[in-house]
């Protein structure tokens, strides 16, 4: 829906919303005082998140600089890795210093006073939009060959998700499972976040000369072979690190794969709606992933297998995306 609403009014209009609803989730939260607040803190929040995060952000690019799109993608990309080298420490913070609720009264206060103000002012109208009818399925409006490739496409930036959901979830106990001390496992993970921005800023090197399916393939392949290093890493410090470099690295270039390779697969028309297609798997694949690996691990199954298993997954994501270029050539 919010894919649709980006083609039809404008990324300004559902970033701003996206806005109004992050301020009434957190405030929400802050307020709440019985389950049924807190959830509905959190609905809202998920609302928020599909407003306002990279697949609405990506399609207002699209709108508003065509020409530079790609290269518009890295560079918000590139600020986003920030984020959480900024704001976990300042929640970390807020936390001790205001508590809980205080923290949350302060981010809806963020998003009333920063966030919408940006979206409001900064973001210009989109020149022109197209009004058609999107499809409910690509298979109404694109060739056989196309149609493959979006499920193909789907399938991998699933799969990819599922398997990023894990490790940012469990990574750290992962490590500590198979004998590598916590201070070291802590250090593994904070190797990631870095390695996502370098990855982003020689991308962006590389935006005019290569094309973006070609640059997914290779962040696809090399997230597969992180992940098989990790399940045979081991209790080796050091193999663990490159886990850590490798996965990094990809992911950060997956992040841009996603708003650039189904632009040049599919073309330029309804980007807004083809992305929040094919983010809906994926958004599912992201929610059930930790749960169902700590189920797994909960009923016996060894972190070392499960590694294993996710591995086998990962190369899994990394044949679907290839099928997808090739179907689509």
């Amino acid at each position: 829906m919010v894919g649709r609403l980006v083609d039809e009014r404008g990324g300004r209009t559902v970033l701003a919303a996206g806005s109004l609803a992050g301020a009434l989730a957190f405030l929400t939260l802050a307020l709440a005082r019985n389950p049924a607040a807190f959830v509905f803190g959190w609905v809202f929040g998920g609302m928020a998140m599909a407003a306002t995060l990279y697949d609405p952000a990506f399609a207002t690019l699209h709108q508003l600089s065509r020409e530079h799109y790609r290269r518009s993608v890295t560079a918000l990309t590139l600020i986003a890795g920030f984020a959480s080298t900024v704001f976990w420490p300042l929640t970390s913070w807020l936390e001790s210093a205001v508590g809980w609720r205080g923290t949350f009264g302060t981010f809806a206060a963020l998003h009333l006073v920063v966030c919408l103000p940006l979206h409001w002012f900064a973001v210009p109208r989109a020149k022109s939009l197209v009004h058609a009818k999107t499809a409910s399925a690509p298979a109404e409006h694109e060739k056989s060959a196309q149609s493959a490739t979006y499920y193909w496409l789907a399938a991998a930036f699933s799969i990819a998700m599922f398997v990023m959901a894990v490790i940012f979830a469990h990574l750290i106990e992962m490590l500590k499972a198979r004998g590598i001390s916590p201070g070291d496992a802590i250090l593994v993970g904070s190797l990631i976040g870095p390695m996502q921005v370098t990855a982003r800023v020689v991308e962006f090197g590389l935006a005019r000369r290569a094309r973006a399916t070609r640059v997914g393939i290779v962040a696809f392949g090399m997230f597969a072979v992180a992940i098989l290093v990790l399940a045979f890493a081991g209790q080796s410090f050091w193999w663990a690190v490159v886990f850590a470099v490798l996965f990094g690295a990809s992911n950060g270039i997956m992040t841009i794969v996603r708003g650039t390779a189904p632009a040049e697969l599919f073309g330029q028309q309804q980007l807004g709606s083809l992305l929040g297609r094919l983010a809906r798997p994926a958004s599912f694949a992201k929610a059930i992933a930790p749960v169902l690996f700590a189920t797994l691990i909960a009923h016996g199954v060894s972190t070392d297998w499960a590694g294993v298993g996710l591995a086998i997954v990962a190369v899994l994501g990394f044949l679907s995306f290839v099928v997808a270029v090739r179907t689509a050539d």
